[in-house]
């Protein structure tokens, strides 16, 4: 008797707070449309990050290094000064050159004079012959010979430039292999750098996907460390094919990112199949429960919850074929993560 009296009072209790979650407020939810467009079937491909253009800067000179402007890892404009090497000696031999194109210049100025005094003379049979050439001679060896002293300063100035190590092209710095102190031998690597701007996917694919492969077509990627998703585009089909697994790679080019590394891993989803119209839904719309994906649309204020079966992979959104997916319908892509079917909704906004 004891134990029925329990039970009574418990389901007393309990009553209200059952018929209170049945009178709770419907749920706020944001939604959007679903679209249609023609579309090819995809599948996900691995491919591996990696810079299309690297270069190994030299110096062209021998010398000690006097500064290094630059870490690995460091981003870089065009242009800009990397490494420089200790110029003290460079700049004595042009201060000396300069000196001896100035006592040059004075020595032409009056060997100027002397030849138009004995031209003057010549004229007038006042000088034989012999002593105007050599004056005329005279004059032009110190012409020449300041020209050439003129080469030899322009060549050290262009030594002086080349002191300084700069970035061919906006890019990453790779690797840094000298440093403050450190003497450095003409040709000797001492940057590696990559190109900024030609960042690049490596994908191998069959080759009987290529036939549905377009260059200059956009493709979604995922870096995959990240969970960042990006569009590449496919820039180049590399010319030959693996001899034992037949796989062609493409070359899909990507932004620039900050944060990757050479080699990193990357997710390319690659045509399969020719074009065909798909009904277009945005990712956030997909709540995925015990290795099924779903989506939440409404049916007469209500969460409804149905099956989607995704064939192609665009970036922000996803292609489905499923005919009771079709172009209008509203889709919950903002409260679906809590939602149960049937469920009571109000639509708090449409994207």
């Amino acid at each position: 008797m004891r134990i029925i009296t329990s039970i009574a009072l418990a389901f007393l209790v309990l009553a209200p707070s059952s018929a209170a979650a049945q009178e709770q407020p419907p749920a706020k939810v944001v939604v959007s449309q679903v679209s249609e467009k023609e579309v090819a079937q995809n599948q996900a491909m691995i491919g591996t990050l990696y810079y299309d253009r690297v270069s190994r800067l030299s110096s062209e000179l021998a010398g000690l290094v006097a500064a290094v402007h630059v870490r690995e890892g460091d981003r870089v404009d065009r242009n800009a000064v990397l490494v420089e090497l200790n110029t003290d000696i460079l700049d004595t031999e042009i201060k000396l050159t300069e000196t001896r194109i100035a006592q040059i210049a004075l020595r032409i100025e009056n060997a100027e004079k002397n030849l138009k005094r004995l031209e003057r003379l010549h004229a007038q049979e006042g000088v034989s012959e012999k002593d105007y050439e050599d004056s005329l001679y005279a004059y032009q060896d110190l012409v020449k010979e300041k020209q050439a002293h003129q080469d030899i300063l322009t060549k050290l100035q262009i030594q002086k430039k080349r002191s300084r190590i700069r970035a061919p092209y906006a890019g990453v710095i790779l690797s840094k292999d000298v440093d403050v102190g450190a003497w450095v031998s003409q040709g000797k690597e001492i940057v590696g750098i990559a190109s900024s701007r030609d960042l690049f996917v490596k994908v191998p694919v069959g080759e009987s996907m290529l036939r549905h492969i377009t260059i200059g077509a956009e493709v979604p990627v995922l870096i995959n460390a990240y969970d960042r998703q990006l569009i590449g585009t496919i820039q180049a089909i590399a010319p030959v094919a693996d001899a034992q697994t037949k796989n062609v790679f493409l070359k899909i080019n990507i932004a620039d990112q900050d944060d990757i590394a050479v080699n990193m891993s990357a997710t390319v989803h690659v045509a399969t199949s020719p074009a065909r119209k798909l009904a277009i839904i945005p990712r956030d719309a997909l709540v995925r429960n015990q290795g099924r994906t779903f989506i939440y649309t409404i049916k007469e204020g209500k969460a409804a919850i149905l099956p989607v079966n995704i064939v192609a992979f665009l970036g922000k959104e996803v292609g489905v074929d499923n005919a009771h997916i079709v172009p209008g319908m509203p889709v919950v892509i903002e409260g679906n993560e809590r939602l149960r079917p049937d469920q009571a909704v109000e639509v708090s906004g449409e994207h």
